[in-house]
């Protein structure tokens, strides 16, 4: 659906996108994560067009934006500027974008769409009594008004509050599971990244850092952890002593009566528990402890930046 080829964009000689490739499939929703600067929004422009690249290319199916206006009605778009009109009523700006799209049968439409995001009691109200939420919801609306295939976010829910944060988080999912939208998201929110999209990039410097699913990520930036409970201090004692000697472990901690076990072969965590129980180690539970995207996305920041 979405590709992007060997993207670079400079500015006055400086360049803010150096030789970007990504590709987002039909279903997905694509995360694209990294600092203010990084070139999260300059990428986003280029794949619509709004910009002309220095050099590679970016192609929405098989085609660049830019040169073909026709494909703009199928994509929708919500910038960090919401685009909407404040001395308009909810209904009467999606009225006016509906109208520019030519879409059919308005009335229904738009009455479909402010009760899909919540705002139908309000849709009578002026733009300057709403709420940033509300007002992002709404753009979420316009965006869709003409039933786009894809989806481009930048930053959905910045400065939103956390129930705010759900409900536009709740309402992507819902065009992605139920309508089949691709979504491309640009955002600074990590959990709101982890919790709904199913591959990501991280760019930073204008150069991709990461791009694959967070369950591979997960496997490829960290090493494999697993939290030990054992039965008092006497195993707390035994188990630390003898992991510290064994080669595959990298690191041991105690915290009550658990041991957190850093090891450096990934092969050795399920032989992990039958070693300790040979040296007569009183083993409650072990389990495999879970990366986070926080700590996968600061690692990679970190090594980034030498």
């Amino acid at each position: 659906m979405i590709e992007v080829k060997n993207l670079s964009k400079a500015f006055k000689g400086k360049t803010v996108l150096n030789n970007v490739s990504l590709q987002v499939k039909e279903g997905e929703i694509f995360g694209y994560l990294g600092p203010n600067g990084a070139g999260k929004t300059t990428t986003i422009r280029l794949i619509l067009g709004l910009l002309k690249p220095t050099s590679g290319e970016a192609l929405v199916w098989g085609k660049p934006l830019g040169e073909h206006p026709e494909l703009r009605k199928q994509v929708g778009v919500v910038l960090e500027t919401d685009g909407l009109y404040e001395r308009l009523s909810a209904r009467d700006n999606l009225d006016y974008f509906a109208q520019l799209y030519g879409v059919a049968d308005r009335g229904s439409k738009i009455e479909s769409l402010l009760k899909f995001v919540g705002l139908y009691e309000r849709r009578d109200d002026k733009l300057g009594n709403y709420s940033k939420g509300m007002r992002r919801k709404l753009a979420l609306a316009r965006a869709i008004v003409s039933s786009p295939k894809v989806l481009f976010l930048d930053e959905p829910a910045s400065g939103l509050d956390p129930e705010a944060q759900r409900l536009v988080r709740d309402l992507i999912l819902q065009l992605s599971r139920e309508q089949g939208m691709v979504i491309f998201l640009n955002s600074h929110d990590l959990d709101e990244v982890e919790r709904i999209c199913s591959k990501i990039a991280i760019i930073q410097n204008g150069e991709i850092k990461a791009y694959d699913s967070i369950s591979n990520l997960r496997s490829k930036s960290s090493q494999p952890v697993v939290q030990l409970t054992l039965s008092g201090d006497a195993d707390i004692v035994k188990a630390s002593q003898f992991l510290k000697t064994q080669t595959y472990v990298s690191s041991v901690s105690a915290d009550n009566h658990n041991l957190t076990v850093t090891l450096n072969d990934e092969k050795m965590s399920s032989g992990l528990l039958a070693a300790l129980v040979r040296q007569g180690v009183g083993v409650e539970e072990a389990r495999r402890m879970t990366r986070s995207l926080e700590d996968i996305y600061l690692k990679i920041m970190r090594e980034a930046k030498g």
